[in-house]
């Protein structure tokens, strides 16, 4: 009883200064209700809101790493490269840009390049390559297990091995399971 009580004591501790007293930086509230939208799959308001955010707050790279997933999502695949580029640039050490931005080169059919990408993303963070973790596939209401970078990476590799009449480059019911990293 005394740890129930002393959980609760430290949540309710915690809450009241994550939303009181914690300072935020400006643009972060249209970034979460952003990041909201795209959970949600409203990705016009979700693109609204992250360009909010960077509005109020340029420097805030989460939202442009957002806007370019959102634009990924809504096959705006040309707008959406230059802003991974963008972020790449800026951080090119977080390896989910990388990840989604092969993910993108994948949907361009620029295979190469896709597989140049995943290669980094998971040289710059192995884990990556084991896909979405058990937590947020549940928060997700995923149940199936999607395919990993590292899976289509393999695939495309072998595919791009052999003589382009025989290729399958495409496999689109598993190519839907692919969802943008967010990390």
């Amino acid at each position: 009883m005394k740890i129930a009580l002393g959980l609760t004591i430290a949540w309710i501790t915690w809450s009241l200064y994550d939303g009181a007293f914690k300072e935020k930086l400006d643009g972060e509230s249209h970034y979460y209700a952003a990041n909201k939208y795209f959970e949600d799959g409203r990705y016009d308001s979700a693109l609204n809101s992250y360009r909010k955010a960077l509005t109020e707050n340029p420097q805030l790279i989460h939202a442009n790493r957002g806007i370019a997933r959102t634009l990924m999502l809504l096959e705006q695949y040309d707008e959406a490269l230059g802003v991974f580029n963008k972020v790449i640039e800026q951080e090119p050490e977080f390896s989910a840009s990388y990840a989604n931005r092969g993910i993108l080169h994948d949907r361009m059919q620029n295979y190469t390049a896709a597989i140049a990408d995943y290669e980094k993303a998971i040289q710059l963070d192995p884990e990556i390559a084991e896909g979405p973790t058990w937590l947020t596939r549940f928060l997700r209401n995923q149940a199936v297990k999607p395919p990993t970078i590292l899976d289509r990476m393999k695939y495309l590799q072998s595919e791009m091995s052999k003589p382009e009449d025989q290729r399958v480059l495409q496999l689109p019911k598993k190519d839907e399971g692919q969802r943008p990293y967010k990390l």
